[in-house]
């Protein structure tokens, strides 16, 4: 007996003890997850799929493990210019081993999904209590961070200034010591390719 999943927009054909690789799961390694969304059911010659058919079949699974898959690495370059810009990336990946296939569904199932938010519940409330004491660590940085005029460096405006503040870079040392993984993120979010690395670290480095 075979079935046909949709998750994270892919399709997979999976049967009985098949081990898949999807897209990131929030579940832990360990607990069970229920795919909901069952295209196509088959056994031997019998194929069904399509809604009426399908209604409340599901595809049950053991998560294994929690992982990543191979870095991808992306290099920009524009031309006459010092812009520079090399980004690595590697996907959340979650590894799945399936145990059942339901046709119609079934009362194990419904039982699995409710007991799960009660054996969480008490994971969530744990960093919740904690979270104040790491929040009160910070609030003494401020007083001793230096404030600069980072609009006199060469394309940064007034409204770049304020979202580098909210991003903790209020100085030009901090500027002039930015790492590369750094400025990618800040280039992504805040300069969008206007400002270059070298440009944004040298002319930091002479003001600070």
């Amino acid at each position: 007996m075979f079935a046909v999943i949709k998750t994270g927009g892919k399709q997979y054909k999976v049967a009985q003890d098949d081990v898949i690789t999807v897209e990131k799961l929030a579940v832990e390694a360990g607990s069970e997850f229920v795919f909901d969304n069952v295209l196509m059911i088959g056994e031997g010659e019998k194929v069904d799929m399509g809604e009426p058919v399908l209604a409340g079949a599901q595809v049950v699974g053991e998560v294994v493990e929690q992982t990543r898959g191979k870095k991808v690495i992306t290099v920009k370059k524009r031309q006459r210019n010092t812009y520079r810009r090399k980004l690595g990336h590697r996907q959340h990946h979650t590894v799945i081993r399936i145990t059942d296939i339901l046709a119609k569904g079934g009362k194990k199932v419904t039982a699995a999904k409710a007991a799960a938010p009660k054996a969480e519940a008490p994971k969530a409330e744990t960093p919740a209590k904690a979270a104040p004491k790491a929040a009160a660590a910070p609030k003494a940085a401020p007083a001793e961070a230096k404030t600069d005029d980072i609009t006199k460096l060469t394309g940064v405006g007034k409204v770049a200034a304020g979202k580098l503040a909210e991003a903790g870079f209020t100085s030009f040392a901090q500027l002039a010591a930015l790492t590369a993984e750094q400025f990618a993120d800040l280039d992504t979010n805040i300069f969008k390719g206007r400002v270059p690395f070298d440009q944004i670290v040298a002319e930091s480095k002479d003001l600070a």
